[in-house]
């Protein structure tokens, strides 16, 4: 277990363990399950048809390789925030040059407003797509309503609510069994990596990468474990009760381990379901997730259409409050303003502001003439870009004493955490090298 590498037994003894011997499993799950669903935005979930339509089965063993590398690195994270009481952004302000913050900061702020436009898009052509009412009205309507939520509804219902909202990716394993598969095909391009030379097989390998693995989760889970040792009196940042770490520390890694594995089977059934109908039909030109499902529709018929569509706007109202309060957690914490989605808007009125500000950039974004491939470009490329010093920022975090005091990583752990932050800064080269091919 990871509890033993950071806890001695005394320690464990002068400060016994808080709370429920045997919690159940829907309070385990939480910053990780939440993070991890929110993984599959509709802008994720154009890159995971894309790829399943372009190249099937073959293409698949890239989320086995995914899998690992994002549960550590949002297990870091995770500890991070709980350890500390910090979110990342806060122990960069404490501990790091302030240049380093305001080189991320911006970038991180850029990416996110980016990617919220180009999700906000996406949910409006759905809801256009089923309905016939006008695009606009709906960027409006869903832009308005997301920060809404985020202002009136208290902490702990907006994260039982975001957690519900978890349910809609079921839509995908809906498709996915609706359609005729054959598996043992999609099975060997799980376990049994091809590769090729084309380069549009590698810049779709790459965005993949990136999809998966992107920065802004980080600092929501992070920030979100801070968020818990606030608001639940049984829980205090482990620098100051070492004696929570066994369970806090187990908490967070089965929380992890569920939440990306939830994440990963839901872009593999994405995957499964564009192989086998669109790739099989010699469809291959997906440019966005609302033409993955007009192509479903003739393909599949209008049940898994429709169940199809309404899981990106599902995916869509569990992504853009994740998107825009990691940048307002992130901007906050560096600013020393208060934030945190269980104060009042009164309390936290820079906070609440970023994210209006953010979700107001994305709607603009999403209406102007912009295309939305042009704006996942360059979502994708500055996300690429951001990962891997971000990536690096966390490990150099995570293994000092100073700021983790006994609860240093090590391990495993540390090990494919640095794999990760290497294959993210592999990545970002190989995107860099073919764009200027």
């Amino acid at each position: 277990m990871a509890s033993s590498e950071q806890v001695s037994v005394t320690e464990q003894a002068r400060s016994p363990a808080v709370g429920p011997t045997k919690p159940r499993l829907l309070k385990v799950l939480g910053p990780g399950l939440i993070t991890g669903a929110s993984d599959d935005d509709p802008s994720g979930i154009a890159t995971y048809s894309q790829a399943g339509a372009q190249f099937g089965f073959s293409i698949l063993w890239t989320l086995l390789f995914t899998y690992p590398l994002m549960c550590a690195v949002q297990e870091i994270s995770a500890r991070i925030g709980r350890t500390t009481g910090r979110g990342i952004a806060g122990n960069l302000r404490k501990h790091y040059p302030p240049a380093l913050a305001f080189t991320i900061l911006p970038l991180l702020f850029f990416a996110n407003v980016v990617n919220l436009g180009a999700d906000l898009g996406a949910m409006a052509d759905a809801l256009s797509l089923l309905s016939g009412g006008h695009r606009l009205l709906f960027v409006v309507l869903l832009g308005g309503l997301c920060v809404a939520m985020q202002m009136a509804l208290k902490y702990t219902r907006y994260v039982s609510m975001l957690k519900w909202l978890t349910l809609s990716l079921l839509a995908y394993f809906g498709t996915a069994l609706l359609v005729h598969v054959p598996w043992g095909e999609a099975l060997r391009g799980l376990l049994v990596p091809t590769l090729q030379t084309d380069k549009t097989f590698w810049l779709t390998v790459v965005a993949v990468l990136g999809t998966t693995i992107s920065p802004y989760l980080f600092f929501w889970q992070a920030a979100q474990e801070v968020e818990d040792t606030k608001i639940k009196p049984t829980r205090d940042p482990l620098r100051h009760a070492p004696g929570q770490a066994s369970k806090a520390l187990a908490r967070i890694r089965l929380d992890t381990v569920i939440g990306m594995g939830f994440s990963n089977l839901v872009a593999l059934a994405i995957m499964v379901t564009t192989a086998a109908t669109l790739h099989a039909q010699g469809i291959t030109d997906i440019q966005t997730s609302t033409d993955a499902a007009k192509a479903l529709e003739p393909v599949v018929g209008r049940f898994a259409f429709v169940v199809f569509t309404l899981g990106i706007v599902g995916t869509g109202f569990l992504a853009l409050p994740v998107l825009g309060g990691s940048a307002a957690y992130a901007l906050g914490e560096f600013r020393r303003w208060p934030v945190g989605l269980e104060r009042a808007p009164v309390e936290a009125k820079a906070f609440y502001a970023t994210i209006t500000v953010a979700t107001l950039l994305g709607a603009a974004l999403a209406l102007s003439p912009i295309s939305p491939i042009d704006a996942l470009f360059w979502s994708a490329v500055v996300n690429g870009v951001l990962a891997a010093p971000v990536m690096t920022l966390l490990m150099l975090m995570a293994a000092n004493p100073k700021i983790m005091g006994a609860f240093v990583i090590t391990g495993p752990l540390r090990i494919i955490g640095w794999t990760a932050t290497g294959a993210m800064l592999l990545a970002a080269l190989t995107l860099g090298v073919m764009s200027l091919a």
